[in-house]
């Protein structure tokens, strides 16, 4: 039997439910966790969400400073901040467990037919969100956006003269260089979160044998999970560098 995640057409675009549930969930969490950490705030005796959050911060203003000037860099820090809670809490979304249901052809969802190839199907509707490539293409294709837009408001002169740079006929190879960068990032973070969750279905199958190689390979996803949401953060705050920071010596 199929095993698909739940899916509807509606004018001829293709919807993944389960994918935009885990997107609603992950953005609930997130909220929750920065609701917390800002409750009670206090500066003589900070609760432990709050120092959570204040490392975050650290963490993240660390990255920037790595990749340009702080000074530069600081109207970054909310988008990094965002960016790395949601990516590390949709990351590790898919690990803990799943919930598999049957359907049949003509199965409904909302009034909405589901779309499966055979008569019947187990439909899989808990994954990590970045584990499907749409969400994952979706926030490389805000950091692209946002990069340009940057680009061209706090740098345009040297932004645009970059594409040319060092002569004019390098024009083509500096247009495939900044569209291969953003489908290496989405590629990366898809790749990875997706594979981890199918070894995990490959052991689940193993049975009572798979125990503790699950237990290891979880934990092992939970660092990937977080090495993932860091690369992620990291390239998008470099490749923001090269869009807004000018250097003489180009």
């Amino acid at each position: 039997m199929d095993h698909i995640f739940p899916e509807v057409h509606l004018g001829g675009i293709r919807f993944d439910l389960a994918a935009i549930f885990m997107i609603v969930l992950t953005s609930i969490i997130v909220f929750v966790m920065a609701k917390l950490a800002v409750r009670g705030a206090s500066v003589t005796n900070p609760t432990k969400m709050q120092n959570f959050l204040e490392w975050v911060i650290e963490f993240v203003q660390n990255i920037i400073g790595t990749t340009m000037d702080l000074k530069k860099g600081r109207p970054y820090l909310m988008l990094g901040i965002s960016m790395i809670m949601y990516l590390f809490v949709a990351n590790l979304l898919g690990l803990p467990f799943g919930i598999i249901t049957e359907a049949h052809h003509g199965a409904t969802f909302l009034g909405m037919e589901l779309h499966m190839e055979g008569e019947e199907a187990h439909i899989a509707w808990w994954k990590s969100p970045t584990a499907d490539v749409a969400v994952a293409g979706a926030l490389m294709a805000i950091v692209i956006v946002l990069t340009h837009i940057e680009g061209l408001r706090r740098n345009r002169k040297h932004y645009l003269k970059h594409y040319i740079e060092p002569y004019a006929a390098f024009f083509p190879l500096n247009v495939i260089k900044e569209i291969a960068k953003p489908l290496s990032l989405s590629l990366r973070l898809y790749g990875n979160i997706f594979a981890g969750e199918v070894m995990i279905g490959v052991i689940m199958g193993m049975g009572w044998f798979g125990i503790p190689a699950l237990i290891v390979w979880q934990g092992f996803s939970i660092f990937v999970g977080a090495i993932q949401s860091f690369v992620f953060v990291m390239l998008t705050m470099v490749y923001m560098s090269q869009a807004i920071v000018h250097e003489e010596g180009h």
